[in-house]
């Protein structure tokens, strides 16, 4: 795999190895038969095969630096650390992609890393995935958070240990899970972390400017219609209950939303082909837009059933609140 990749890519300088979260590590017949002899342990078995396959890449691929995600070199005490000649051949990429970041932790763990013989160190955030296997839209202040955290680890660690971050962007939690936050959507997101690590934060100068460089008013998105959440609720759709004045406000914007919906569909389609194969974007519509598009359709039907069940106003009927 590795001799593929780097095939295709000769100008690369790091080449990013994993190595990170082996839920099934020792799992294998190979690995419990090994893990049986005495002086064995899974933290061995671990930095055995991180040792082999970088001595791979940097003999086979001169120049080029093997990373690896840092969760499994975490809690191995540094002494193993040392001896196993890892720190001598990778260089590990510190990941959190939380906006509840553990500052002082993650510079502990700088400190560790360091002392066991890691010369270069790197980090890793998220400006999109990592929230919800099938989040829809990146929650943009949950990804700027992460990032100033991690600008606090850069300066609260020591000078210059980090070598830089890793902005990681999720489409798939793994191989099996449905896809999350398409790159499109995700570019916000990107626009406002990468602002944050531009600027030392995301005062609201900086703010600003990223509204402005995207040509947008704001990076918030509403999603609530409140004449269909507070006048035809699911209570209300079972019942076939309608005030008439609430059709007026809620029928003709679902229709013009309605149209909008399929040719955006269409649109969608055309847009997606040149960089998705037909398989993915079937999927991706499937899971994120037909639904949606269902839901207008049935709520239009609810509505016109409900609205021949209603008999015309005979009194002013329910206070909406829009008169005084």
């Amino acid at each position: 795999m590795i001799d593929q990749i780097l095939e295709l890519h000769r100008d690369v300088r790091w080449l990013h190895i994993g190595c990170d979260e082996v839920y099934y590590l020792g799992e294998g017949e190979t690995s419990k038969q090994w893990l049986q002899q005495e002086q064995n342990s899974h933290a061995k078995l671990c930095l055995s095969h991180m040792q082999a396959v970088a001595s791979h890449v940097l003999t086979q691929h001169p120049g080029v630096t093997p990373l690896v995600w840092d969760d499994m070199l975490r809690d191995i005490p540094q002494e193993q650390l040392k001896a196993s000649g890892v720190p001598q051949l990778v260089e590990p990429v510190l990941w959190d992609y939380g906006a509840d970041l553990d500052v002082h932790g993650k510079v502990f763990l700088i400190g560790k890393y360091q002392e066991c013989g890691f010369q270069r160190l790197w980090a890793a955030s998220a400006f999109k995935g990592a929230t919800g296997a099938s989040q829809a839209l990146p929650p943009v202040e949950h990804h700027i958070r992460n990032h100033e955290l991690w600008l606090q680890v850069a300066g609260s660690g020591p000078k210059d240990a980090l070598q830089g971050i890793i902005l990681t962007g999720w489409q798939r939690y793994d191989h099996f899970s449905v896809l999350c936050e398409l790159l499109p959507v995700g570019i916000p997101s990107l626009a406002a972390c990468l602002q944050s690590l531009v600027h030392g934060g995301f005062a609201e100068d900086v703010r600003l400017r990223a509204e402005r460089f995207l040509g947008v008013s704001s990076l918030e998105i509403a999603d609530t219609v409140r004449y269909v959440t507070g006048w035809f609720s699911p209570y209300h759709r079972r019942r076939k209950l309608v005030h008439p004045v609430m059709i007026q406000h809620i029928q003709p914007e679902a229709l013009s939303l309605l149209s909008r919906w399929n040719n955006l569909v269409q649109q969608l389609e055309v847009a997606l082909q040149p960089v998705f194969y037909p398989d993915t974007i079937e999927e991706w519509l499937e899971e994120n837009v037909l639904p949606s598009l269902q839901r207008l359709q049935d709520l239009l039907q609810d509505l016109g059933e409900a609205a021949a069940r209603q008999p015309p106003p005979t009194s002013p009927g329910w206070d909406t609140g829009q008169n005084p």
